[in-house]
């Protein structure tokens, strides 16, 4: 046993955080109640419709065709890319490609805009760019401005040069940005970039909503490394690193800060469509203040809260996670990701082990019917996923507690992005044995982060849910 953690502990090192024994019933309640029918189950059987979809936000009712309703569409060409959050994939590819794209805009004035975007890119052998000079040589990269989803008219439109002064890689993405200038009389608009293959003229895209007047703090300020020069395009920190809240053009000026404890509940089941339960009151643990563009250090974990005055209606949130975040290392926050493939039962046991570290060890060996490379093999699937999860869907609360985090771990990333102004709809159609799926998230209010998705909870997930929980208790999933 003891030998499997540690194998796991070198080949890995990833984790996670945990949920409340009553949110794992709920999470957990449909899968033990059939835990041994499908234990003797194949996984490929009658293949349900996909799950119906809402046409509207929060809404039940049904489209006969089970597609999305979403106006005017971003879809991203051949490839499991979100258009927003960077969903990179090692899948090989027979051409240079952009395999994922995040975005996000710095007011500089009422007039201009400036867009940062990370880039994963790979080559036809599958290796990631890393070199500036070879992204320029293959892609070219133009945008268009729309009023919005629902509207086609351009207000504007543009092509980005590729220069050594705008393009530059961090090592974890190639970081792009440009500036964009209000159209005549435009509050706001949509900017639609293309990433274009020069040989093959294979198209990635990305959407991003920008905003040139009623601009919100997180408009123009935002989270930087330490050393100032690009923003970081995430909502989590590591607790003891020095970091930068600035604006493009280094203002000064303070800002009022919150700290909450916080441990949120994780996502319940994709089939659980019962009411959520009521939204948590958080209580300010303690309060500090820090001044834009100076260098300042979060020594504690929890959850911090940035405002320019303490009557506004949103600010700039961030999680302070401990220092391997997104990998997490220990036993006790092992033991939490696997809400998602376990009985009620398993998580009981887990959580009540006097030594979590060979409780874990028995826990994976005990589904892999004691095959120690099986078991190691897909507890270092599963939990790169998790990793992975916590990377791109942090929010106000750690990226594998996300209803995007559930499914990202379970399912992998989407096939297939659609996106309007009020939800997203990721798509499942290149899985073996599994029809086409599509999951809807609609976007909520939250003053802690812009990007804040909840799913639309089907119980006709079911014949497609538990097939892969299944594979992932017998080591059979595939990646």
């Amino acid at each position: 046993m003891r030998t499997l953690f540690i194998l796991f502990f070198i080949a890995l090192v990833s984790a996670c955080s945990s949920s409340k024994p009553s949110q794992k019933d709920r999470a957990t309640a449909e899968y033990e109640a059939r835990t041994a029918a499908s234990r003797n189950a194949p996984a490929t059987g009658n293949r349900p419709a996909s799950p119906p979809l809402s046409a509207n936000p929060g809404s039940n009712e049904r489209r006969p065709d089970n597609r999305p309703s979403a106006a005017a569409p971003v879809r991203i060409a051949d490839g499991p890319v979100n258009a927003t959050d960077a969903m990179a994939t090692n899948k090989p590819t027979t051409e240079w490609a952009v395999t994922s794209i995040k975005g996000k805009f710095l007011a500089i004035d009422s007039s201009t805009v400036r867009v940062f975007m990370d880039i994963t890119a790979r080559t036809p052998q599958g290796e990631v760019v890393t070199n500036p000079a070879d992204f320029a040589s293959h892609f070219i990269i133009a945008y268009v401005l729309y009023p919005d989803y629902n509207n086609r008219e351009r207000l504007g439109y543009g092509n980005v040069p590729l220069t050594a002064q705008n393009v530059s890689y961090d090592g974890h993405y190639l970081t792009i940005s440009f500036d964009v200038n209000r159209p005549k009389e435009a509050a706001s608009a949509i900017l639609l970039t293309e990433f274009t293959e020069i040989n093959s003229g294979t198209k990635a895209r990305n959407d991003l909503a920008v905003r040139f007047r009623g601009l919100r703090l997180s408009d123009r300020f935002t989270l930087y490394g330490k050393n100032g020069r690009k923003p970081e395009l995430r909502n989590y920190v590591n607790a003891g690193d020095t970091v930068v809240i600035r604006d493009v053009n280094g203002t000064s000026k303070p800002l009022f800060g919150f700290r909450y404890r916080h441990e949120f509940d994780a996502a319940s089941s994709p089939m659980n469509t019962s009411p959520r339960p009521a939204p948590k009151s958080l209580n300010v643990d303690s309060t500090l203040t820090i001044t834009t563009n100076q260098p300042f250090v979060l020594p504690k974990e929890g959850l911090y809260y940035f405002m320019e005055d303490t009557t506004d209606a949103s600010g700039i949130g961030l999680v302070v996670a401990d220092k391997r975040f997104p990998k997490m290392t220990r036993p006790e926050k092992l033991i939490r990701p696997v809400l998602y493939m376990s009985t009620s039962t398993e998580i009981g046991e887990l959580n009540q082990a006097q030594d979590t570290k060979k409780a874990f060890d028995r826990y994976w060996l005990s589904l892999m019917s004691g095959n120690e490379e099986v078991a190691r093999r897909t507890l270092k699937a599963y939990f790169d996923r998790v990793e992975e999860a916590n990377r791109l869907f942090t929010s106000y609360k750690e990226g594998w507690k996300t209803d995007k985090g559930m499914i990202y771990i379970v399912l992998g990333a989407p096939d297939r992005v659609q996106r309007n102004r009020e939800r997203e709809v990721w798509v499942y159609n290149r899985r073996a044995n599994v029809p086409e799926t599509n999951f809807t998230f609609t976007k909520k209010p939250n003053q802690f982060v812009e990007d804040h998705y909840e799913l639309v909870r089907y119980i006709e997930y079911q014949p497609i849910w538990y097939p892969i929980v299944e594979a992932w208790r017998t080591g059979t999933i595939r990646e």
